[in-house]
Order: C-alpha cells, then structure tokens, then sequence
C-alpha cells in the first residue's frame, strides 16, 4: 500500500452480502482520506445497488459476475451462489495483482471482508499482504473464536440446559437466549458456520493476524484485547461522520442501500418533534410470521406514537401490509411504511447483538417472546413505552445512547481512536509489516 502519490495501491474486496455492502465502501472512503490508492472489487449485483446511492468510493471500481447478477435470492441454492463468487472472484483477483504489476502500479495490500478466506490465498500467491474485515462486533468475533477453540462444548451444553449459563474471556456472562443464531442446533444455515472456522484456521497463517473490526475502542476495550493470538483493530464505525458528529459532505448516502423509496418519509420524519418516531425494521431477510406482524401492527397502535415500519416485499411482489388485518386502523394512525426489496443480512438473528445493546452498553431494552415464540404486542408496547417514555430507564438509555454516538465520533474524526488505527495499519503496510 502507499500513499495516493506513490505507485501502489491498496484493493478492498467485498462479499455481495449487504452486511459486508454497507461498511466495506465507507472503510474504502476513510482509506482514501488518509492519503491511499484504493480499488474496490465488487460483484454486478452489489455495484448497481452501490451506486444507485453515490457512495460509489474514490478511485478505481472493478465489478465483476457472479452470475447472480440481478442478486441473489432466498429460494437460490446459496451453496452454488458461493462457489460461484469463489471461483469467479478469485480469477478478478489474480488478473488485478498481474496486470497492476506489469503496468507498474501493483497492489500492494488486500482488504476482504470475513467469508472470502481464500482471497488471503490469492494474495499470499502474490507476495500481498492481506487483512480481514469483521464488519460486527468484535464480541461477536470472540464468541465464534471461543466455539472453535476449547468452549465448543460448554457452549453447546447451554443450549441444551437453558438454566446454564457460561462466561467467555472479553464477554459478559452469556445463556442459551443470547447465542447467536448459527450457534444453535436450530440453525438451518450450517454451512455458514463452517464459513467462519474457515476464516479463523485462514487467519493463522501469518503470526498475529490483524484483523480490522467495525467498532471502536471505548465501546468494546476488553473484548479487542480478549484474545492474544489476533490484532483486533478497531476502525469504525464506519459510517458516515454526518450520522455522527454532523460534519463532512452534505451527501450522507451509505453503502448499498437495498430499497425503493416508497414515500417521502424524509419529509414526514421532518414534521415530527425529535426523538418522537419509532423505528421498526429486521433487515432484509428475516421473513415474519403473519401473527407476528400483527401484533407488532397492534403493539405500535397501542404506543399511540408516530412510527416507521421498514418491510420487505415478497419475492414476486406482494405488500405484506396490505395483508395486515389491522390496516384500516394503521391508516387512522401516523406512521409510516418504506419498503424493502431483497437482500442478505449477516446476522439472521443478532441475539447477542440485543444481549450487548441492553446488558452491556445499556442503550436499549430486549422484547422477551412468549412460549410459542411470539413477542406479543403488549410486550412491544412495554418495551416502546421503556425506551420512549419519561421514565428513568429510558431517560438512562437515552443519555446512554448519547453517550455512545458521541464517543463513536470522536473515534473516527482525526486523531481520534479509529482514525489513528487505519493510519496505523496503512504505515504497516507501506513498511512491510504486516505479511
């Protein structure tokens, strides 16, 4: 890697996955702000979605085919789609290192994000150093890292007791509620979890990998420095610095945004009094039970607050809302519906995302499910009124909250934790140390 008015560049490699499409352009846009050449690899798919939100970073952009190049959906054999991403990705990657180099201006560092573990075989076979992006928590990282490495089997044992309970270096005390999803047996998604041994026996080729991770330092201080044989560094989050702190550019778009506008919310968001709207999504993948979408329909009703619901279409088209037996109450109501088409998330269920939000950072509360599973929509209404309301544990977790997006930026503005880190680590690529 060097500096913009050297003669090598830096290339980021990123997944099609919109868990990896929002962070990976944001990190390729702080990279250039420090003074680097970056080439961002991408498939078709994530491009078009990239650019339709002109976050498209500085530099130069290679899209390649996946053969998924209208995206990839939910009824696709996924094994088939990765494969294909491996094996048509991995010939992009080769004919950049060649070609930069015959021109003169060969890479001279590769960014990928978590799941592409070969791509750090591709560099290694052209003597580039490489380092991978872990775009959630780095709690999150320790507890796949402890599963594959001496706590498989206690953490296995609490899924089976619920009453059990364990506590892992760098994490709070953790129950079978709080594992993420492709930890439990439940998990139709193995081959996911095989995904992220995958990566963790890659990262031990070289002697103290480092590993860039979106969060900062004073939000996961002990679970960066919980496990010795990795760097863990932080260099986020990585959004926008307008979400933050207000500054930087006016255009706040980020990464691949997923959706069609279907109403100026941005507008009806404006009319409102501050923090007086209620936001409710679960990504771009998780399908809802009907019943489910009732009673969080009921549950928002009931908080008798101004609310914006995120839902995604069907896969040929229908509107789930217009299904919703309460929709003529809806319509009495200020709230809001955007909906979303398609996509992956790389959490399918961020329980121990909720775990860290209420126990850990407290700044939020957690919906507890019934039996059959059903968060219920007096429970939804409980947990609006908690966070929302005049009480002093929303006032707490709003003070909470604040407290976090302030420190998040002063982490990445100059000088700040993040910044200093990338700034780092790109010195360590210019001087070789990093293999």
């Amino acid at each position: 890697m060097s500096r913009s008015h050297g003669a090598s560049s830096r290339c980021l490699l990123t997944y099609s996955a919109l868990g990896s499409r929002n962070p990976s352009p944001q990190l390729a846009k702080n990279l250039v702000k420090v003074g680097v050449k970056v080439t961002f690899l991408t498939s078709v798919s994530a491009h078009r979605h990239i650019a339709k939100s002109h976050s498209i970073p500085q530099g130069l952009t290679i899209s390649f085919s996946d053969g998924y190049d209208d995206g990839v959906k939910l009824s696709d054999d996924l094994a088939r789609f990765r494969s294909e991403f491996k094996n048509r990705s991995s010939k992009v990657l080769s004919h950049l290192f060649t070609t930069s180099t015959e021109e003169g201006y060969p890479v001279t560092g590769l960014v990928y994000t978590m799941g592409l573990s070969w791509a750090a075989e591709v560099a290694r076979g052209f003597n580039v150093p490489s380092a991978a992006l872990w775009t959630q928590p780095a709690s999150v990282f320790n507890m796949y890292f402890h599963y594959f490495n001496d706590y498989g089997d206690a953490i296995r044992k609490i899924c089976s007791d619920p009453s059990c309970s364990i506590q892992l270096p760098g994490l709070p005390t953790i129950t079978c509620r709080d594992l993420p999803t492709f930890l439990l047996p439940s998990n139709a998604f193995s081959f996911l979890v095989a995904d992220v041994k995958e990566q963790l026996d890659a990262l031990d080729e070289p002697a103290k990998p480092i590993v860039l991770v979106n969060t900062y330092d004073a939000l996961e201080t002990e679970a960066l420095r919980a496990i010795g044989k990795y760097n863990l560094l932080s260099i986020g989050p990585l959004v926008p610095s307008a979400f933050l702190d207000g500054s930087g550019p006016p255009n706040t778009s980020f990464g691949g945004n997923l959706t069609q506008k279907s109403m100026d919310y941005m507008e009806w968001l404006d009319s409102k009094p501050q923090s007086s709207v209620a936001y409710v999504s679960f990504g771009s993948v998780v399908t809802l039970s009907k019943q489910q979408m009732e009673e969080i329909a009921r549950g928002l009703m009931e908080s008798d607050r101004p609310f914006l619901w995120v839902i995604r279409a069907l896969d040929f088209g229908e509107n789930q809302e217009d299904k919703l037996s309460n929709r003529d109450e809806l319509e009495k109501q200020e709230f809001g519906f955007r909906r979303s088409y398609g996509g992956h998330t790389t959490i399918w269920r961020p329980t121990f995302n909720a775990k860290l939000i209420e126990d850990t950072f407290e700044s939020g509360v957690r919906a507890t499910p019934n039996e059959d599973c059903l968060v219920e929509a007096e429970e939804i209404k409980r947990c609006i009124e908690l966070v929302m309301g005049d009480g002093e544990i929303g006032k707490k977790i709003r003070i909470n909250a604040k407290k976090w997006k302030d420190l998040a930026g002063e982490a990445v503005k100059d000088g700040g934790s993040s910044n200093k880190n990338l700034r780092t680590f790109v010195d360590e690529i210019e001087e070789n140390l990093i293999y």
